[in-house]
């Protein structure tokens, strides 16, 4: 089934304390397109400035990813993000941030792309993520992203936008913040209550939620060694789930617990290389082998 995501497609710069990458691929949609490509095709809606190197889209060429929906606008720049880690890897500091073309308007989904079936609406401002919902053609599963700044300045078009859709992801943060609740179970459902079927809250090098209406699913995080890169591990994430679910044509609560888990497994490669580096070294094979070391490290008979 057909895979189609929006969001961002920047240009970054970070620095940890493995080293520095300099005017990398970045984005939020960059990284998701990339990780689901490693499970199939995905069809990838953007928009970029002249500046935006052409050595990145050759890279995207190179995977199954479908670049119809990839606008260059003539006369602007791309978005741009420059961040650095802090020595435990658990947080970042900004240190610049160059809007650009995504202050400008948004790019439009092509007509061959509006029969998409599985859709994943990485973080951009809600009230966007609504209007690319109203240029679909009636979608199975509609999975959202969204970010602080969002849930502190744009609440209502927020709480609008988690009404039409089918999922959304959010960090542990983002979670207690949108709802006021310490107790990252408490906060889930409460989100259910916004509208909504299910809900996945992110706790980093701890792993994931998932909740519905009926069960709670927990999912730990897969024992990565070396973190050099975490930037667009969500993201990541999100693109390995998603992919599984549009690869299998499922979207019930077994097949999306599954899903989470292959997410995870993903976003463990990303986060091992700067940028997209350990992403493109990896493959189908890569990610299912990392399912089995998973599963058999959370797997338990009684003795």
């Amino acid at each position: 089934m057909s895979l189609l995501v929006t969001g961002t497609i920047g240009i970054d710069s970070v620095e940890s304390p493995h080293g520095k990458a300099v005017d990398v691929a970045g984005g939020s949609a960059l990284y998701f397109a990339y990780a689901a490509s490693l499970l199939g095709p995905v069809r990838l809606v953007g928009v970029v400035g002249e500046d935006f190197p052409s050595q990145h889209v050759d890279m995207l060429r190179q995977r199954p990813i479908d670049l119809a929906g990839l606008e260059t606008r003539k006369g602007s720049k791309t978005f741009r993000w420059q961040g650095k880690y802090t020595p435990d890897m658990n947080d970042r500091e900004t240190l610049g941030t160059q809007l650009n073309v995504i202050a400008e308007a948004p790019p439009k989904i092509p007509e061959g792309f509006r029969d998409s079936q599985f859709v994943f609406l990485a973080n951009t401002h809600p009230a966007i993520q609504r209007q690319f919902i109203d240029e679909l053609s009636g979608p199975k599963m509609i999975v959202c992203d969204t970010m602080d700044l969002w849930i502190n300045n744009f609440r209502d078009d927020l709480v609008k936008t988690l009404s039409c859709v089918n999922g959304v992801v959010l960090n542990d943060a983002e979670a207690r913040l949108l709802t006021g609740r310490s107790h990252l179970i408490a906060a889930a459902r409460s989100v259910l209550e916004l509208g909504p079927d299910f809900v996945i809250v992110k706790k980093g090098e701890h792993g994931s939620i998932l909740c519905t209406a009926d069960a709670v699913f927990l999912v730990p995080g897969f024992p990565t060694l070396e973190v050099k890169d975490p930037t667009g591990a969500g993201d990541s994430f999100a693109g390995g789930m998603m992919a599984y679910l549009a690869q299998r044509d499922r979207t019930d609560v077994q097949a999306i617990q599954y899903a989470i888990a292959v997410g995870t497994c993903v976003a463990s490669i990303a986060i091992e290389g700067f940028s997209l580096d350990s992403l493109k070294s990896a493959d189908r094979d890569t990610v299912m082998s990392r399912m089995a070391r998973l599963r058999a490290s959370t797997h338990f008979d009684v003795g």
